[in-house]
């Protein structure tokens, strides 16, 4: 008899790799006043993984991130560039944060691939092999006074990504009036966005759709949430915490 599990994950890989497509390089973008690239660095480019495919075997196998990489956020890279060329944006002057922020007047295909683009190059960086157990600083007592603790935040953020329905993401956002809130948004909607239901400065993204954890976890998201907090970047959080918005 055969079994089941490695039957579905070869499937999913052969599947998963005709979706590989080779990347565009666009322009370098200029970031508008008000914005800092060293809090958010992301632009319309994929840029290189900061560690390695196994780097994450705490939490994600290596197969998986090497599938997530190269397959489903290269092809977001693509498919954005396209969308840019035919809406005629203007790469020199408009970022991928601002496009987010009045993503309502662009097409559908733009706010698939803008949000599924900036959502995973945010991911990659807000992910380490070196994580700390838990936040410190001017983040760590933000989150107590928002949430009561560090754990119950943890229920609380682990709850948003459990409970989103079919594909997703779970976010940590800092408000326009500097507190913290959790959200999650559908397919690759995301709290920059001009139609989220709750706005704000991305601080710490989780991806829940299958192909971030099928090959490891199959159906068991809650595990993969779990083994998740094992690789968070902290520091990186911190970061965007203090020079966001």
């Amino acid at each position: 008899m055969k079994n089941a599990f490695n039957e579905g994950r070869r499937d999913f890989i052969k599947n998963t790799g005709k979706a590989g497509i080779a990347l565009t390089i666009l322009p370098a973008f200029s970031f508008s006043a008000g914005e800092n690239k060293s809090f958010d660095p992301v632009n319309f480019q994929q840029q290189p993984l900061p560690y390695s495919y196994n780097a994450l075997e705490k939490a994600i196998d290596a197969t998986t991130m090497e599938i997530h990489y190269t397959k489903h956020a290269a092809t977001y890279a693509k498919n954005v560039a396209d969308a840019l060329a035919a809406e005629n944006v203007n790469t020199q002057n408009v970022t991928i944060q601002n496009l987010l922020r009045n993503i309502s007047k662009y097409s559908a295909k733009m706010r698939n691939n803008a949000g599924g683009h900036y959502n995973h190059e945010l991911f990659w960086k807000l992910m380490t092999p070196n994580s700390s157990a838990k936040p410190g600083g001017n983040l760590a007592s933000a989150i107590d006074s928002a949430f009561g603790s560090f754990d119950a935040f943890k229920t609380q953020f682990g709850d948003a990504g459990k409970n989103r329905f079919g594909s997703g993401w779970a976010w940590l956002v800092k408000t326009s009036d500097g507190k913290l809130a959790i959200s999650s948004t559908p397919n690759q909607d995301n709290p920059l966005m001009d139609i989220a239901e709750v706005k704000g400065f991305p601080l710490l993204d989780l991806d829940v759709w299958e192909h971030a954890y099928y090959l490891r976890y199959q159906n068991r998201r809650p595990d993969y949430i779990n083994a998740w907090w094992n690789v968070v970047n902290w520091d990186m959080v911190e970061s965007r915490f203090n020079q966001g918005m």
